[in-house]
């Protein structure tokens, strides 16, 4: 795939689900990963928008760049522009649940305990996957904790992806909040692992992978 003029859609950052006007359910990722994949992009000559949930990162140059809070604000910006896109990465840390109800006020501790009623999020690779259309191509991350390359193969099938990006918080001094990272991209015939290198490396890694696929 040559990625020149390419409408790229790129998801990264972690959502903040809102439980009061001043906490939030959120994750540690910082969108580093998402924002390297988005620079290469660009210097590949595609058309890049990046959809990033809260992140104190700079908004790269030469590209459309929308922040957004929440699972429900990130699903509404990619569909916003499905029919013009040509791949999607999604690369942002989801929250995978967000609360039932969020409280107009800040809620006060009044008791010793709180109880939170959490309801699934829309899953945003999945929906997309089961509307893409013949000529779209969609990549996902996996982070595990165990069992990584089983959990990273249901991904690939249940959200029909091209491949998934795995990476597992096993490896020490990867993934959140570092400059490195160790991936294995998963396919549906074969696993290709590399080395620790810096996001900026496996960006390249991913997007040169990415041009593989017809």
């Amino acid at each position: 795939m040559n990625l020149q003029n390419k409408n790229i859609v790129i998801t990264a950052g972690p959502t903040h689900e809102p439980i009061d006007p001043v906490r939030f359910i959120g994750n540690h990722s910082s969108g580093k990963m998402g924002y390297e994949l988005a620079k290469v992009c660009v210097e590949k000559g595609a058309n890049v928008t990046l959809i990033s949930g809260p992140s104190s990162l700079s908004a790269p140059e030469g590209l459309t760049f929308e922040k957004v809070q929440s699972a429900q604000d990130m699903f509404e910006a990619v569909d916003k522009v499905f029919e013009e896109a040509d791949v999607f990465i999604f690369a942002a840390a989801v929250a995978d649940y967000t609360p039932k109800v969020k409280a107009d006020q800040k809620i006060k501790k009044n008791s010793d305990s709180f109880t939170i009623e959490l309801v699934k999020t829309i899953d945003i690779a999945k929906n997309i996957g089961q509307r893409k259309k013949a000529n779209q191509r969609s990549v996902a991350f996996a982070l595990e904790t165990n069992n990584e390359l089983e959990n990273a193969t249901k991904k690939l099938n249940s959200k029909n992806v091209d491949f998934v990006v795995l990476n597992s918080l096993q490896n020490k001094g990867t993934c959140f909040g570092t400059d490195a990272n160790k991936i294995i991209i998963v396919e549906h015939n074969k696993t290709t692992e590399f080395d620790i290198k810096s996001k900026v490396e496996v960006a390249q890694d991913i997007i040169s992978h990415l041009e593989t696929i017809q």
